[in-house]
């Protein structure tokens, strides 16, 4: 899965991800676009198409088609020329996908149409996240009775690949454990973060008890406190909700975040340790400080945070 700029990774600086799959998946076609000036390799287009200019672009582009509402059979079935395609099930998310009774309506059809090579069948998890959930076993269940390994089949996405062996058919759908974050509330999956998020001290300061940090002063210090000003916000995509006490590490040392995140700066409490103008300071992509954290500390997931970072930030391969 490269979809979203490789989940914020930026699809130019992950050459070794793109160079070793058996083929890589976007969401719409201004994705496959650009994917397509960078490699040879197949492209699955996940949305599929919905009229026949986008068909003809997707088939010079040389993507294979996630066909998933009965309106994109209609297209593809009066396409003169050869096309392939993934048929993508509804088991249970009612997001995308064909209905079971629809599947085994259109599947004769389909599989007739000499023009046309069904490469797959699919579906996606609802709560794979939640190892628990009785939705996971129900979805594959369904997904099992109404498919056969007659087609290649394709079901788990990271969180099933790390927790649900059954839904491991013959091709998987890794996504944001290629890029080193778990899908999962926990971080204990050994994997290791790809993106690191480092933004320089500013300035250094020291404030007296009863001082506010910040605006709306939601913020004061209990005693003298030494502070470090970091120079990023919300505007580079660090989170506005990030909670006082969100941990940033500097030299090494976790410190905490103290007022309101601004637009280009947040303001931590760096203790005694010893810190100097124009350091680096890591907001996440460390063992010690991962993505997960932060998102656990603003209230949203890691996807949101790795996909948010703007576009005034420098992004740079790591030797």
């Amino acid at each position: 899965m490269v979809k979203a700029n490789a989940y914020g990774h930026h699809l130019d600086l992950i050459t070794p991800l793109i160079e070793n799959a058996d083929i890589l998946a976007v969401s719409e076609l201004s994705e496959a676009r650009q994917l397509r000036q960078l490699t040879h390799r197949p492209i699955l287009l996940l949305s599929g198409i919905y009229t026949m200019q986008e068909l003809q672009e997707a088939i010079d582009l040389n993507c294979q088609i996630v066909v998933h509402h009965p309106s994109q059979i209609h297209l593809i079935n009066n396409s003169t020329q050869a096309l392939s395609i993934w048929i993508k099930i509804d088991t249970g998310m009612h997001r995308l996908g064909l209905s079971s009774k629809k599947y085994q309506q259109h599947l004769p059809h389909l599989k007739s149409n000499t023009l046309i090579s069904i490469e797959c069948v699919m579906s996606h998890f609802a709560c794979a996240d939640d190892k628990s959930h009785p939705m996971n076993q129900q979805q594959l269940a369904k997904f099992e009775t109404l498919t056969s390994d007659e087609n290649n089949r394709s079901m788990a996405n990271s969180a099933a690949i790390l927790s649900l062996p059954a839904s491991l058919f013959e091709f998987v759908r890794p996504g944001i454990m290629l890029y080193g974050a778990s899908p999962f509330t926990d971080n204990n999956t050994g994997l290791k973060p790809v993106m690191r998020l480092s933004a320089p001290v500013l300035c250094l300061k020291t404030i007296q008890a009863g001082e506010i940090v910040g605006y709306g002063a939601n913020w004061i210090a209990k005693k003298k406190t030494t502070l470090a000003i970091i120079g990023i916000g919300y505007g580079d995509g660090y989170p506005r909700h990030a909670k006082n006490g969100t941990p940033v590490l500097i030299n090494n040392a976790l410190c905490a975040l103290v007022g309101r995140v601004s637009m280009d700066m947040i303001v931590v409490d760096i203790g005694d340790i010893e810190v100097l103008i124009g350091e680096r300071a890591i907001l996440w992509g460390d063992e010690k400080l991962r993505v997960e954290t932060i998102a656990e500390h603003s209230n949203t997931i890691s996807y949101e945070l790795l996909t948010g970072v703007s576009s005034r930030v420098k992004f740079v391969r790591s030797k």
